[in-house]
């Protein structure tokens, strides 16, 4: 059974996303919070699997609420909920450590799908995601980046952009956390990239992440 926090400022959201999530067999909400300071206590405090967040509220924001669930407890995994449909906010959500982004107007096609995807591990990329990434690459000109990135090294993307900590990278390949810390280095300097947010865009790029 996947456990869900809900947070949202809007009562009314709430009691739509709540009675959406607990008529699904495999999941149900384990709590509720009306902006993202209790958000945080409610997640620390009842250690849901998936934390889905309204990018937007009072006290701090779902961003900010994403950044403290993260750092204090790794296995919650966090959705971020948004009216916003800038694909901008998408990368500013895996920055704060989201696992994945749903517009508040395709919830009812895309939440449920989200949660099962974020709670499994991966990261989740709506269709309208996957093809505004794909019309910017295009029009950028990129094209693939030249690499010489080992098997082994492939893999430590793959699941760093799924968002597995470096904990949960080490007993999935048989590492130690120091070794999975050095590829990750590694990788970033073969790439010239700095963060998570650019070997994310690389994964979806190379094909190494399945929505």
């Amino acid at each position: 059974m996947i456990r869900v926090l809900i947070a949202d400022d809007h009562g009314i959201v709430r009691s739509g996303l709540t009675m959406l999530i607990d008529r699904q067999v495999d999941m149900a909400v384990a709590a509720e919070a009306k902006d993202g300071l209790e958000a945080v206590e409610r997640a620390l405090a009842d250690g849901p699997d998936v934390a889905v967040l309204d990018v937007s509220m009072p006290r701090m924001t779902g961003l900010q609420a994403a950044r403290q669930i993260r750092s204090h407890n790794e296995d919650i995994q966090v959705l971020m909920l948004s009216m916003h449909e800038d694909d901008g906010y998408f990368f500013d959500a895996l920055e704060a450590g989201a696992s994945g982004y749903v517009s508040k107007r395709g919830a009812d096609s895309d939440l449920i799908d989200a949660i099962r995807t974020v709670a499994d591990g991966r990261t989740f990329l709506s269709s309208r995601t996957q093809g505004a990434l794909m019309r910017q690459w295009l029009e950028d000109g990129r094209t693939e980046p030249r690499d010489e990135l080992t098997p082994r090294e492939l893999e430590v993307v793959k699941l760093i952009a799924e968002a597995h900590t470096n904990r949960q990278i080490a007993e999935a390949l048989g590492l130690s956390e120091k070794t999975v810390e050095s590829h990750r280095g590694n990788v970033l300097a073969k790439l010239g990239m700095r963060d998570r947010v650019e070997l994310v865009r690389y994964a979806i790029r190379r094909g190494l992440v399945e929505p």
